[in-house]
């Protein structure tokens, strides 16, 4: 079999792999691409696109429910499950279609197969247990990304105890669930069932749910969720699960090592990821790594020479929009590419799709204090803002965090309607290196949910005007 020569062979054709194909390519480098299922990865196939069609359907039918207080009647309302799976799953299609398209473009060679280091320089393309092809690349990256975690005991079997792909094609709604796990995946999917007439009950080992976010936005959030009829159990475990034919008890174990028993349709397991890193052939390089994912620098180079890794497989936050960011990076490195910056965490966005959305960048208010800060926040209430009122929106907040001393940004937290598209205007703020004063003196258009980004820095330093 001839072997196929590349400037770069990545391996995974997610959010991170198949952006730094497209931007190999537009530095003119010979790109190969090995993906052995769905170009476009868990993201945009069973992950954050489908999922957000999914939960706009929910947004959709929760606002045609409280028509009357805007003014209007609606009469009959239903819903379609199978519609509903079929929208998602058809703009996850049309999107995934399109990424094949840009691949092909910007002139990327796909291979379907799974890819496997083979030595320095090396990619064995695997299809079906045989090598299909064998590939040579001056640079590897590795681009694997995750998969859902499962804990001992409590498998997913697919029909009563669910991952994340089948929580996406119900093919009924049932009237009861449990969500095991209160981040993002968790809450999101808690709340799209929840809206359409679920009883949903969240359970969350740490003592709050959303324990990543700031313990201030994460309390909102909380009690807006127990309006809408959410039920939640913080510090607990689930010990076990005794499925019959049609439902499962659910064993947990609360704060006081009591166990209750809570009998459900349906369960969602949604504790967290384990990275891809099995059967790619790091056992043969230097790739170090640490709690299961690979280690990389700042320009996400491993410890072998010529290996880099990019995405969910380097660790956490798993988020897609750093996966594609890393990709960028990792491929501008490589080509030489002048004024190329190393990925800042702390930079990184995070956003949940729920109702009320949260969206959040840099240190909370406690995280900020640990590291030896003298803060001011800032925080502005959605009653406050014509917007938000308008639009019957008035639960939220906007809470903002600053060096004292230098008046630098340290974080910025949010929870309410359209958060997640407020929050870049954070990001920009801290990737320039913004201060107090930029943000005051910025001009926010009006009437808009903006304004209160305004509004939060100006609270900061006792300068806010509408609360």
């Amino acid at each position: 079999m001839a072997e196929k020569s590349f400037d770069v062979v990545i391996i995974g054709g997610g959010p991170g792999g198949y952006v730094a194909a497209i931007r190999a390519a537009q530095l003119k480098m010979k790109v190969a691409l090995v993906e052995a299922n769905h170009l476009g990865g868990i993201c945009l196939n069973w992950g954050c696109i489908p999922t957000k069609a999914l939960l706009r359907s929910a947004e959709i039918y929760h606002y045609a429910k409280h028509a009357d207080q805007f003014g209007l009647k609606v009469s009959g309302l239903e819903f379609d499950t199978q519609k509903i799976v079929e929208r998602s799953r058809g703009v996850a299609k049309q999107l995934s279609g399109g990424i094949g398209h840009l691949l092909k473009k910007n002139k990327v060679t796909v291979f379907d197969g799974y890819g496997q280091l083979k030595g320095k320089g090396k990619v064995a393309v695997e299809k079906d247990g045989k090598v299909i092809e064998n590939l040579s690349g001056k640079h590897i990256i590795i681009a694997t990304g995750a998969r859902a975690r499962v804990l001992p005991g409590l498998e997913p079997d697919g029909e009563l105890v669910w991952t994340y792909r089948e929580a996406m094609v119900p093919q009924s709604m049932p009237k009861s669930m449990v969500v095991v796990g209160s981040g993002a995946i968790g809450i999101e999917f808690a709340s799209f069932y929840n809206t359409l007439g679920v009883d949903v009950t969240v359970i969350e080992v740490m003592d709050r749910i959303l324990p990543v976010e700031d313990e201030e936005i994460s309390a909102h959030a909380k009690k807006q969720f127990e309006k809408q009829g959410m039920k939640f159990i913080t510090g607990a475990t689930v010990k076990g699960l005794d499925k019959s034919k049609t439902n499962v008890k659910v064993k947990v174990e609360g704060k006081d090592k009591k166990v209750q028993d809570i009998t459900v349709d349906r369960v969602i397991m949604a504790v967290g990821i384990v990275a891809n890193t099995e059967n790619i052939g790091l056992e043969n390089t230097k790739v170090k790594l640490d709690r299961g994912h690979i280690v990389t620098d700042g320009y996400m180079a491993t410890d072998e020479p010529g290996v880099y890794a990019i995405g969910d497989v380097t660790g956490a936050p798993w988020l897609a929009h750093k996966a594609s960011h890393e990709g960028g990076i990792c491929i501008e490195k490589i080509a030489g590419e002048k004024d190329v910056h190393p990925m800042i965490k702390a930079n990184i966005p995070g956003c949940t799709y729920c109702h009320p959305q949260i969206a959040s960048v840099g240190l909370t208010e406690a995280a900020a204090k640990e590291q030896g800060y003298k803060i001011k926040v800032g925080r502005f209430s959605f009653m406050g803002n014509g917007k938000a009122i308008a639009l019957g929106e008035p639960e939220g907040l906007v809470k903002t965090i600053f060096d004292e001393k230098t008046g630098e940004l340290l974080g910025a937290h949010m929870v309410g309607a359209e958060v997640t598209e407020m929050i870049q205007g954070y990001v920009i703020g801290k990737t320039m290196e913004a201060v107090e004063s930029d943000f005051m003196h910025t001009i926010f258009p009006h009437p808009t949910l903006s304004e209160m980004m305004h509004e939060s820095v100006l609270d900061a330093y006792g300068k806010v005007i509408h609360f």
